[in-house]
This record gives structure tokens, sequence and C-alpha cells, in this order.
């Protein structure tokens, strides 16, 4: 852990430090207050190994000044003058644990551990409230689709750095999934992944959500939150559906992103925060800011690296395997044995076009598992809309451009690439990305 030492005797700190660099942490010592506020306000610190008396300053108050500046600090208080009241007092101010001087290697070494245990706590509970809701089965990503294959490829290579990461798509392509992934595969894995839902919220009540808020702040506000940018520090904070995010709070995230600094609502100190952010969006955010409706500013510094997640409809091969394994998922979760899709509902599945995606496959699934009546899924235990693609047929009831646009679909989802669909389709590349735009 990164730990800060604040004593005004040197004969402390340096054999605080020797003991602590022995146990393989990184220290840094500060002598007054002054010198502390600004260790603290230049990088994070895990723990605050703090003295209760500071020549002429009182640990105390210097304990509420550190909790201002980085509220999730654990703050240990070591003092020679050890008194049930001041214990009391201490904790009572938000102090995590108090050590009495001399103390030991061993008791320094236990109060560590204590701080690890409750901060691996901490970033277990804030990442299982950002999953409720969404639980689902473990998507195997792995694809026969070379544009999914591609984007995985760079995901998984950037997942280990800090650029921030723009993921697009439709609704429902898997941009959670796919951002949960690559922070189980940074080094920002031990902490916690919290997601914020950008469209969920008003702009009061998001700001909030996010940057916290002090009591009093606004009517409701009975107690200070922390917010979500700070249950994500050490980790990784998602923000889904970037495109909704209100104007008025992209400049705060902004000032996040660049200097990791924020404010929580109804306050003016500066609190800062090491998270790494990933952002979703289903929207076309160039279009957005030539519209005024997201700041270019902003755009620039979530897209450093941007990843497109291909529509279901361009991943035909991948269909069977995905359904396979939310039926795997789904059928355990209600209790019937149901083990396989018939012939017919994986051909109607494969010609489907799925404008709802991923998620608009679970529910189908789910709701065939319920209405089916044996161990295998039929095409009839499918949702009415689940209408084979051979509906459009030559010689029907259907206009021109319909039955284009249709040959255009069949096409690109059963090539490896464009060039190749434009080449069967006998058009030119250009031609053919202006046709899948219109339609």
């Amino acid at each position: 852990m990164r730990i800060l030492i604040v004593d005004d005797e040197k004969n402390i700190r340096r054999a605080l430090t020797l003991a602590l660099e022995s146990m393989e942490h990184e220290v840094a010592c500060a002598t007054n207050s002054a010198l502390a506020l600004a260790e603290l306000k230049a990088r994070p610190f895990d723990v605050v190994l703090l003295d209760l008396r500071l020549s002429q300053e009182s640990g105390l108050d210097v304990l509420e000044e550190i909790l201002r500046v980085a509220p999730q600090v654990a703050v240990v208080m070591v003092t020679a003058y050890a008194s049930v009241e001041t214990a009391v007092e201490a904790m009572r101010r938000g102090a995590f644990d108090y050590l009495p001087k001399p103390c030991t290697p061993d008791q320094v070494r236990q109060v560590l551990a204590r701080v690890e245990k409750t901060r691996k706590l901490e970033r277990r509970v804030a990442e299982l409230e950002s999953r409720l809701g969404t639980e689902g089965p473990e998507i195997d990503l792995t694809s026969q689709s070379t544009a999914m294959q591609k984007t995985l490829d760079v995901a998984f290579k950037a997942a280990d750095s800090e650029a921030t990461v723009l993921l697009l798509g439709e609704s429902g392509t898997g941009k959670s999934v796919l951002a949960r992934a690559m922070h189980q595969r940074s080094a920002r894995r031990a902490g916690a992944f919290v997601t914020v839902s950008c469209p969920s919220l008003s702009r009061e009540l998001l700001e909030s959500d996010l940057f916290g808020h002090v009591k009093g702040a606004f009517t409701g506000a009975h107690t200070d939150t922390v917010g979500k940018v700070a249950a994500a520090d050490g980790g990784t904070l998602f923000l889904d559906e970037i495109g909704e995010l209100p104007v008025e709070i992209q400049a705060k995230l902004l000032r996040l992103l660049q200097e990791r600094e924020y404010e929580r609502v109804g306050e003016t100190k500066p609190r800062r925060a090491n998270v790494r952010v990933i952002s979703a969006t289903n929207r076309d955010l160039t279009q957005a800011v030539a519209a005024g409706k997201f700041r270019e500013d902003l755009f620039y510094r979530l897209n450093v690296i941007s990843l497109r997640l291909p529509p279901l409809r361009e991943r035909v091969n991948d269909i069977e395997r995905v359904a396979q394994i939310h039926l795997r998922f789904l059928a355990g979760h209600s209790g019937k044995n149901v083990r396989d899709f018939s012939p017919a509902a994986l051909e109607a599945m494969r010609q489907y076009t799925w404008p709802g995606n991923l998620r608009e496959m679970r529910n189908v699934i789910e709701r065939a598992v319920i209405l089916c009546s044996g161990e295998w899924i039929e095409a009839e235990d499918l949702a009415d809309s689940i209408q084979p693609a051979s509906e459009i047929r030559l010689g029907g009831k259907f206009t021109l451009e319909e039955i284009e646009a249709e040959h255009i679909r069949r096409v690109v989802a059963n090539t490896r690439t464009l060039d190749e669909a434009a080449t069967m389709l006998g058009i030119d590349p250009a031609t053919l990305y202006r046709k899948r735009k219109k339609f």
C-alpha cells in the first residue's frame, strides 16, 4: 500500500519508514499539516499514520482536513498520549483506527491488515451494487466474426493501459460486458468496477450519484454521500450511454479526466480520485458535437481508443453459440430441463435481424424456456417477432427497397469483409457504405 507518515519527530518517522518498507509498502513523510495536504493532493494514498500532536497543531483537526481532501484514505492516529477519550473522539471524527506510541512492527502490520480487509470489502460491495439487476450468463468473448475479433483484440491490448476507451455500438451489443472484461484484464482488477447509467436519472440526481453530495446540498440530502467516482477510486468507472450525459455535467467529467479532481455537490473543496474511465454509447457523438449537445474537448478526451461492437445481425455465425450460452444459464435458473433448440428454431434465430441484439436474444430465450413443454425449444416457442427472413420473397407484397435492404443484410452477414460483400453485390464499397447507412 501507499502510506503517508505525518509526524514531527524525526526518529519516529525513520523507525516507521524502515518498518513499513520492510513490509514492501511505499512510504512518504510529512512533518506538518500543510506538507501532508500537499502530498495528498499530489497523489493518492491508502493509509495515513497521523500523530495526535504536531508541534502547535492538533492531530484531530488535521484529521478532518485530511478527510476533506482525501475521503477514501484510512487515517490511523498514532500517539503517546493514549486515552479512551482521545480514541473515541478520533473515531468520531472519521479515524480508521488508533495506535499507541511506541508501537511495534507487529501492531502496525495488524492495523494495516485490517485496512486492507476493509478496503477489499468496500470494493466488493461497490462492484456487487453496480451489478444488481444486470446478472446474466458469463459471455464467452470469442467470435467467428472478423469485425468482432478485431474489436476484442484491440480491447484486450488496451485493457492494461490507463487510456480512456469509448465503446460504440447499438444497444444490447455487449458494451458493458466488454468493459467489465477489460477491467478484469487490467492492473486495476483488484479495485471496483462501478457503473453509472447516464440516462437513468435527472441531471441533479445524476450529478449527486456520480460525484456525491454533502449534507444539506439540496432538499432530501440528509447525510453526506461519497458518490460513484469515490467508490471507483483505484478501479474502473464505466459510464454507460455517455451520449446522454447532460451538458452541465460534462465540464465536471472533463475536469475529472484531465486533473483527477472533482467536487461533491454543495462543496467547494476539490477532491482527488484515481479512476480509469471506460464509456459507451449507441449515439453518433460526432453529430452530437456538431449539434452543440456534447463538448468537443470531452469527446476527444474520451475517444483516445474507440472500439465498435458489431450488431448481432453481422455475427450470424455466432448466433447459435451465444444462444446456447443463454439457454444453459436461463434453463438452470428456471429449474427446467431444456436441453437444446430444434433445427427450425435455430434457423429462425439465424434469419432474424435482432434489432435488440444480445439483450433481445436473452429475453426471447427466457420466454421460450418458460413456454416450451419439452426438452427442446421449438420455433413456435419463440416470440412472434422472430420471423425467418424468407418472409421477404420475390413476387411477394414487398417494395423494391425492402427487398434490396434484406438482400444486403444477408450478404453482409454471410461474408467476411465489406469488400467481399460489395463484390458479391456487384457494387463498389462506397456505394455499399451509403446503402448500409441509409438502411
